[in-house]
């Protein structure tokens, strides 16, 4: 299911202090109401972003899995599909497939999965995660085993796992035809190991662009993941991305972040999955990082 809540956010004169970080997210969340909540019953609808077009209509990018192969197909057979509302609470209309896995012989080939969806000049961006099986041509056999089995029990999951990377879609319209690549967008590299994932992108005050991507935490033991997220930069939405040397968060597990820039308080936050609750970050230039005053958001439920 997506719960969408509703924020009221209000708007403050312009603070004269040094510290302008008093923004309370977890005082605005308010109950989610039936028409917040979009259910589809042969898929697990998750990881959603929302953006509004020239005429007024919102659409939703969202993941799909299907039910039938359980939660855990995301790696092998999602999909990112699109859905419309006169309201960016709801109720929302499924209309079409967007993304899928594009087949053996892409670098996209399994899956596409954590989508985030954004308009630049005029241009539509849908920011994807893909993988592929290495050139190794699966069985059904070990398709299926990959869908169901552990990342470290599984060879065929576990190859797939480190085969994530992020890439993205171009349109001129949320209708399409989306444009895809023939190579990924970002790579692991320093600070973060062996996986890209969980893309979000803002626009920076002087006009460029900033990323927040999760990889693994390198030179951990055999068998163990410890998750952390890296910032990039760059000039246009479809790069060249610098990976910056400092991470966002490197000292406790998180994932599935969301970065944006408030230009009344002068500085950029950012919410993520901390595995129990939603933690919030913050930063006054996108590279150096630390907990909000108002840290924790919600208790996951």
């Amino acid at each position: 299911m997506i719960f969408v809540f509703a924020l009221i956010f209000i708007h403050e004169q312009a603070m004269s202090g040094a510290d302008t970080d008093d923004f309370d997210l977890s005082a605005l969340m308010q109950a989610v109401a039936p028409e917040n909540i979009f259910h589809d019953d042969e898929y697990f609808n998750w990881g959603s972003s929302i953006v509004k077009d020239d005429t007024g209509t919102y659409h939703l990018i969202y993941s799909q899995m299907p039910r039938e192969h359980g939660f855990y197909s995301w790696l092998t057979d999602g999909i990112v599909s699109r859905a419309v509302s006169d309201s960016p609470t709801g109720p929302w209309k499924r209309v079409e497939t967007v993304l899928a896995g594009r087949g053996d012989g892409y670098w996209d080939a399994y899956t596409a999965h954590c989508p985030k969806v954004y308009k630049f000049d005029g241009r539509y961006y849908i920011y994807y995660m893909s993988t592929n099986s290495g050139g190794l041509k699966l069985t059904a056999e070990q398709l299926e085993e990959a869908r169901r089995g552990k990342w470290n029990e599984s060879e065929n999951r576990g190859m797939m796992r480190l085969n994530q990377r992020i890439g993205v879609a171009v349109a001129d319209s949320m209708e399409g035809p989306w444009q895809r690549f023939d190579k990924p967008l970002i790579e692991p590299e320093p600070p973060i190991a062996n996986i890209v994932n969980n893309v979000t992108v803002t626009r920076r005050p002087d006009g460029g662009f900033l990323m927040i991507v999760r990889g693994d935490q390198p030179d951990q033991p055999e068998g163990t993941i410890v998750r952390m997220q890296a910032v990039l930069l760059a000039d246009h939405p479809l790069g060249p991305w610098k990976m910056q040397p400092k991470p966002v968060v490197k000292d406790y597990n998180s994932e599935d972040p969301e970065v944006w820039y408030d230009p009344g308080r002068k500085r950029y936050y950012s919410l993520y999955h901390a595995f129990g609750y939603m933690g919030m970050i913050t930063s006054e230039d996108g590279l150096n990082w630390r907990r909000a005053r108002h840290y924790k958001v919600a208790d996951k439920s």
